[in-house]
Order: C-alpha cells, then structure tokens, then sequence
C-alpha cells in the first residue's frame, strides 16, 4: 500500500512539470517500446520520446514491437506485434481465445499482479477523482480478498449464437468491440457443464434445420443460450432466447437435454424468451417455461434465493459470499437497527442483513425483482424486511419524509453509473449513522464519496473484492460514518 502512496505523490509533481517536445508519430509506425504502466481498462502504456502509446495485450513490464493504428498529437492507440522481452508478470492464458475474445482482459497477467492492477485502481480513483489524500486511503484502505481458483466462477454464462462459413450453427462469444462470434463453448470462467449444453443445442439445431439468428437480416430464430447454475443446489437452467413465439419440437428438445450426462448437475429448468426487437438487450421481456420450474433455487452462506432468468444475481456465488459478509461486517448491525437497502435487486444483501437488523426496506427499480425479493424473504422465513417498488431516489424521500421512517444504517448497491445526486441528498437528509456503499466501478464510487464527505460524512474502511477474476472489473466495499459536530 505504501508503494501507492509514494505513486501518487510522484504523480502529483510530474502535473507541475512542463511537458518535454513529442516526437510525431503515424498509423502503420512501427515502434519498440516497454510497457511502463497498466490503463483502466487492462491495455498496457508505454511512452517513446514522450509520446504515449496505449497498448492492448501488453503486459507491464513487457518490451513489445507495436504498431500505431490511430495517431493522436499527445498519444496513439497500437496493437501488440510481436512481444521481444516478456513482462515477468506475463502467463500463458489458459483459454487459447483470451487475447481475440475480449472478455479476459488480464488473463495473460498473474493473479497476483492482477489484484494488484485492481487495489491500485481503487487508490488511484479515490485520490484522483474522490479528491481523498494518498494517506488519508492509506490509513483505511485494508488488502484486496482474492480469490483461491479465479477460474470456473460463473454461475451464468449468455452465449450468443450464429452461423459459420459452413452454415454451420455456432455458440461463443463477440469478439472485443465487434458482433464478430468466436466459436467457443469452453470458456474457461464458466462451469464445465456449459460445454455439454451448448454442444447439445447445436447439434439439435443442426440436425433439426432450426436457423441461429442474423442480426444484419434480423431474421433467423435463435439468438442466444442462457445458461445459470446454483453451486450449492447444483440445479441448472436452460433458456434460449428465440426471434418468435415458440421453439420447434419442444418435446424432444427438451428430452435431449435432460438426457444429458452431467454428473453432480441436474437440468431443473428449460425455458424459452421470446425477443424480436432489433435491440443489444439479450433477453426478452418475459419467458415461458418448457420444463420444470420458472427459476433454480441456491444458497449464499445460509440464505436460499430463487433465481428465474431475468433475476439480477451476482454471477460469483464464492465471492459475493465474501462481499455480502464484509458488508455485514462494516455495517455491525446489534439487532435494533432500521437498515435501508437501495438497489436491492432480488434482496440478496437485504435478507442478509435483516437476519441482524431490527428491520430492513429494500428498494429496486425492477417489479419483478421485488416479487423475487418477496418471495425470497417468505422461503427464508423472514418478516423484518419490507420491500418497495421504485427509483431510490424517489422512494426514500417519500418515506422518510411523509411516513417518517428514518434510518440507523443506509446500505447502497448501485448500478456502473452510481448513485443518483437526488438519492445522495436525501441520504444525508436521513442522517443514519452508517452508510456502507458497495460499488461495481471505483470511478463513480469515487465521485460518490466525495460528495458524501463533503456533506457530513468521513470515511472509515475500503476494501477492494475481486468479484471478477481474469477482468479488469473489481467490487469495492466501503464504511462510512456520521461526523459528530
């Protein structure tokens, strides 16, 4: 941490330094330069004679041939040629798709130069954007949780399927910044059952003549494979989202599923969405189902939850475990406590709460979510936690000022975007002693705070989650409490 720190503050005098004259460079240059930095989004950065280059695939430390393929006056975006000295933080990716894929930024970086790319992300964002000193994020900064295997950690995975050159119907993923499909039903962050399902679609759609959809066209029937698993109840479901109103030979489709050897894993659920807007959104609006239940059921620590296609559900079932204790730990909840949980999605962080809280509202946009969140708190036996439709920052100030309800502990889970300023103000309107924020974007969590402690608030621990190993994503979880004055 104290290496951060001594960053930041070498950051912060280089600001003063006149810039020294760029050498001018063009697209198709071909230069040699050694990968010095690491970008917010996992590319490497690099500088030659001044002019900085921002490298994907490079690894800090690497010494790399690159060529610029967009040319600014002040830096370039290149692509990695042919890599001359390895970074000592470089690895074999254990998926042969990794560098075309896109969606395993750092799977070529060790795990555990990944955390460390991730917790100083987290610094750097609190002391650049949040306006926070170094020490101050030094003082209450504690080390990043990790994972012990950072891969097979999905319990949901969203394939979109197309068509080869063969005519062939194929399953993968979009390779980076395309709609191009890269054939793979193997990834490497999703379960092994995966594999077996996709393969089965496939061939039953090649041997039943069913067209994967084209989005060019917007024509075609299948579009995507959802697949969601529960780690505890090793329950599986199945939904393919479809461009009509129904699949062909329902009944055998289904039967080829369930004839499926695999193993601990039992299919519980076969649905189908129907989505025929010529939109990025992958599901549709609402679902049918062809076997079985509407949903699969699985547990964090000792809460059940019941999770049907369209439920939000934090996709890492060993970590989120993890942030929801340390959430639980930040807030010390001592059982009297009226907790506010805003954007609460199906009530997981909620139920966890209310089982130390006097009593607990949970807030959520979604309606369907809050039937989820319901019917999760009836299946738990749980009667101290209330839940209620709408935007927080409409919902809270509504009650708490014509209803009076107050709040002892505010818990706040917002969306990339982070919190609306009207949900903010009312926040500190409220005055709970407590806000714990936990935060999918160390940016706005970062604006956040800013605004937060510079309305009456101090903060008192962060600590970065890697909810998302192989990726530049990371999950922060922050304590902050009311200034007495």
């Amino acid at each position: 941490m104290r290496a951060f720190v001594l960053e930041a503050e070498s950051m912060e005098k280089k600001k003063n330094k006149p810039e020294k004259q760029l050498h001018t460079y063009q697209k198709n240059d071909l230069v040699t330069v050694t990968i010095e930095d690491v970008g917010t989004e996992g590319e490497g950065i690099g500088k030659v004679d001044g002019y900085t280059l921002f490298i994907k695939d490079g690894v800090m430390g690497d010494v790399v041939e690159a060529k610029i393929m967009k040319a600014k006056k002040s830096y370039a975006y290149a692509r990695l040629e042919k890599v001359l000295t390895p970074s000592p933080f470089r690895i074999e990716p254990l998926c042969q798709y990794a560098r075309v894929c896109g969606g395993c930024q750092l799977q070529a970086v060790s795990y555990e130069k990944q955390l460390w790319f991730k917790e100083r992300k987290v610094f750097h964002d609190l002391v650049r954007i949040g306006g926070f000193s170094a020490q101050e994020i030094e003082a209450v900064m504690e080390p990043i949780l990790g994972m012990e295997e950072p891969f097979a950690y999905r319990n949901k995975a969203q394939y979109p399927i197309g068509t080869d050159k063969e005519g062939k119907p194929v399953a993968g993923f979009y390779a980076g910044r395309t709609h191009s499909i890269i054939a793979n039903t193997d990834c490497k962050l999703g379960t092994a059952v995966n594999k077996e399902i996709l393969e089965a679609v496939l061939d039953f759609m090649e041997e039943n003549h069913i067209p994967a959809y084209d989005e060019t066209l917007q024509k075609g029937l299948v579009r995507h494979v959802l697949i969601r698993c529960g780690f505890t109840s090793k329950e599986v479901m199945v939904c393919l989202v479809i461009n009509g109103k129904s699949f062909p030979k329902e009944k055998e489709f289904t039967d080829r599923l369930l004839s499926l050897s695999l193993g601990d894993w039992k299919i519980e659920s076969i649905c189908i969405s129907s989505n025929t807007k010529n939109t990025n959104v992958i599901m549709g609006e609402s679902y049918e189902v062809l076997y079985g239940k509407g949903y699969i059921t699985d547990r964090i620590g000792d809460v059940a939850f019941q999770i049907s296609p369209l439920s939000f559900y934090q996709v890492n079932p060993v970590q989120t475990k993890e942030l929801y204790q340390l959430a639980l730990d930040y807030a010390n909840l001592k059982g009297d406590e009226t907790v506010w949980d805003l954007y609460c999605g199906i009530g997981t962080v909620s139920l966890f709460l209310a089982k130390k809280a006097g009593k607990v509202y949970g807030v959520e946009v979604i309606p369907q979510a809050i039937d989820n969140a319901r019917e999760n708190a009836k299946i738990n036996g749980i009667s101290n936690a209330e839940f209620f439709v709408g935007k927080a920052e409409e919902v809270l100030p509504e009650k708490y000022e014509k209803e009076q309800i107050r709040a002892d502990v505010i818990v706040v889970d917002p969306p990339r975007k982070g919190c609306d300023e009207a949900c903010l103000k009312t926040m500190v309107r409220m005055q709970p002693e407590k806000i714990v924020y936990i935060s999918c974007d160390p940016a706005t969590l970062a604006r956040d705070l800013k605004y937060l402690c510079g309305n009456g608030y101090q903060l008192k621990k962060v600590r970065a989650v890697d909810q998302f190993p192989q990726t530049v994503h990371v999950e922060t979880v922050c304590l902050l409490s009311k200034l007495n004055v």
